[in-house]
Formats: structure tokens, sequence, C-alpha cells
């Protein structure tokens, strides 16, 4: 193997250059030695300086293989043909234009192949009969060097383009790759970015309502401003909690051990009373109803359910205003959890911002874990919040 690679460091022109010098040499040393009284009996012309001369032009071509195949091959078959036709010993200068020929079947088109093989053979043909071989041994030598040289090269041009295709796939399986790791990455910023929208658009609301009702209650209600101003309080420090659980998952050095770090500090339903307290101290009558036996649910769904009822209150706080009568009612049933949240409009209106991201998000939540969400007018006014999260497949499946 390490000569292998060895190998595969030389540069190809260097091999085709040795190559043909090395056939040269051996084609000139066997045709100075051979030239003895059997070809001086048979007529044959003294293997001198033409001879020396032509066979270099068989032979050196070689060098060139790989850059001009057609050029050298013919440059080759035509010093073959002058060589023979000449009369010079005829058993020597075959083998370069073999080679020449399996370099254009190689790496030219079958049409061309089969013109070069042809040609290889037909020289083969002449020589054989200048040595006064018989036609049939003549035709037998040529069709056998020829086919050799055929399969060798057929086989090496599909081995080629096959690793040429493999190549291809392999470069379009790294871009395919590199897009999976860019989606996964760009999944991963939006779910962190709509973990940010649920604490910020809710806490935020919250406390500019609180602060809103200390305000409007400061000097007529001491006890109500006071009781804001906590929940102000309150509400700042989870927030901060919340999005420094947020931003370490930012760090690529944190939680490294950790398979699901974002949803590792997340609230979940155990928190849900806390949320409805701080929504009362907002302003709103909001009463929570619970039913069917508690189950620990899975980090994610737990996360998504107490994301949208989060949502809802945050929607609530923001268009419905203060004294606005909630409803919020979850119920775990055997394979499922449903949630709804409805609301009636109070008498103060809030007027706060909205860029209409949050019922986007909880689709989006909901979808992720299989579940279903309705969100609009309620039947009897006001708005509502519907939502049903599977949780049998879930737990089997360890989701979350």
């Amino acid at each position: 193997m390490q000569g292998g690679r060895v190998w595969a460091r030389v540069d190809p022109l260097v091999i085709d250059v040795a190559l043909a010098c090395v056939l040269a040499a051996l084609t000139i040393v066997y045709g100075l030695q051979g030239y003895d009284a059997l070809y001086r009996a048979k007529g044959r012309p003294p293997f001198e300086l033409l001879a020396i001369a032509l066979s270099l032009a068989v032979n050196l071509p070689l060098a060139v293989r790989r850059y001009a195949p057609w050029g050298a091959f013919a440059v080759s078959h035509g010093a073959l043909v002058a060589y023979t036709a000449a009369g010079f010993q005829p058993s020597a200068n075959l083998w370069a234009p073999l080679f020449l020929c399996y370099a254009v079947i190689r790496n030219k088109p079958a049409r061309h192949a089969v013109w070069a093989a042809a040609a290889t053979g037909a020289a083969w043909l002449m020589s054989g009969l200048e040595a006064t071989l018989s036609v049939e041994l003549s035709v037998g030598q040529s069709v056998i060097g020829v086919g050799v040289i055929w399969s060798w090269a057929t086989s090496n041009r599909r081995l080629a383009r096959r690793n040429v295709q493999l190549a291809e796939l392999t470069e379009q399986l790294r871009r395919e790759q590199e897009l999976r790791a860019q989606h996964a990455i760009v999944e991963e910023r939006l779910r962190i970015a709509r973990e940010l929208h649920d604490v910020v658009a809710h806490h935020l609301s919250a406390l500019a309502v609180q602060a809103g009702l200390a305000d409007f209650v400061f000097a007529s209600d001491p006890a109500a401003a006071r009781k804001a101003v906590v929940s102000i309080g309150a509400s700042s420090r989870e927030a901060l909690e919340e999005m420094r659980g947020l931003l370490g998952v930012l760090r690529t050095d944190s939680d490294a051990g950790d398979p699901d770090p974002l949803y590792r500090s997340s609230p979940g339903l155990e928190r849900l009373d806390d949320l409805v307290e701080r929504t009362r101290a907002a302003g709103l009558d909001v009463t929570l109803t619970v039913t069917g036996p508690r189950r620990v649910l899975p980090s994610g769904v737990d996360l998504c359910a107490y994301r949208i009822v989060q949502e809802a209150l945050t929607n609530t706080v923001k268009h419905a205003g203060r004294g606005a009568r909630v409803s919020v009612g979850l119920s775990f049933e055997a394979g499922r959890l449903t949630g709804e949240i409805s609301d009636q409009g109070g008498s103060v209106p809030a007027a706060l911002p909205s860029n209409g991201l949050g019922l986007v998000g909880m689709r989006e939540r909901v979808r992720l874990y299989g579940g279903t969400l309705r969100a609009g007018p309620g039947p009897e006014g006001g708005f509502e919040v519907a939502f049903a999260l599977p949780l049998a497949s879930l737990d089997t499946a360890g989701g979350g």
C-alpha cells in the first residue's frame, strides 16, 4: 500500500517519458543484436541509422500519450509502417503502437476507439506478414494483441467513469450534508427565537400592564399599587432566569452532555400557578381549572403546553385590558392533553403593540408535536384558544 501511494505521487508525465525511453532503448538494442546472418540471408537491410531513427519515432511518442493521444498514435503508427515497408527486422517496434492504441481507446469516444484498434491491427498484420508468418498466424496475433488491449482499456475507462461519478456523488453528499447542517442551525435558531419571543413578549407585556396599573392606582389604592410593584419584581426575576437559560444554550462549551439543553431549564405546567398569579397581578380575573389526573409530560410537550397558555394570556393582557375575565382549562386525558383559554374583554383596553407572531409560534409548536390548535373569536365574544396534544405516542417514543 505504501508503494501504491508513492506511485500515486509521481507525475504521470515522468512515468510516460521513462516508459518511452526504456522501450526505445530495448528496441534499438534488440535490433542491433538481432541483425545476424539469418536476416542478411533474407536480404534485410542492416539495422543502422535509418532503422534507429524510425525506431525512435515509433517509441518516443509514448511520452505524450496522455496529452496528445491521437497525435502520438499517428506518428508512432506511421513510423511503424515506414519501418516495416523499408524491410527492417519486423519483430521489433510492436509494443509502443499497442500502448498508444490503449491510450486512444481509454480516453477517446467509442467511434475513435474502433478506428484506432483497426489501424493497430493492420500495422501488426503487416508486420506479421513481413516476418513471413502465415496469414492465419498473422491475423491471430493481431486479433489477440488488439483484443487484450481493447478489453484492458475499456475496463479501465469504465472504472474511471465510475470514479468520476463516485467523486460527483461524494461532492453532492458533502453539499447535502452542509445544507442539512445549515438547515438544522436555522431550525435551532428559530426554535430559540420562539422561546425568546414568548419570554420577552409575556414578561414585558405583564410589566407594562403592571406598571400602568401601579401608576393608575398609586394615589387611590396604595395597596394595589404595592402589589403591582411586587409582581413587577417577580416577573423581572423570572424573565431574567429564563433568559439566562436560553442564552446558555448558545454557548458551545456548555451543557455538552445534555441531549436537549433548551428544555433543561425551561418552565413547564408545574409553574402554571405562578403564571396565573402574575396575570392576575396585571389586573385580569383569571380562573384555572385542571381536570383529570396530572401526569409527568415529556419536557418538550410540557414546555409547548406552558408556552401556549403563556402566549394566550399575554395576548389577553395586551388586547382585553384590565378587568377582563379569563378562564384557563386543562384536561389530562388518556391519550392527549387538551387546553382552552378564553376571555371576555375588560373595561379599560391595554393599547400594547403586537406583531402577530404569537399565534404563528403557537401553531408551529403544536404542529411539531402532532397536535391541533384553534384560535379565534369565542362563541360568546372575546377570544378563545383551544389546543390538543397527543401524549401516548410521545411517551412511548420518548418525545421531548
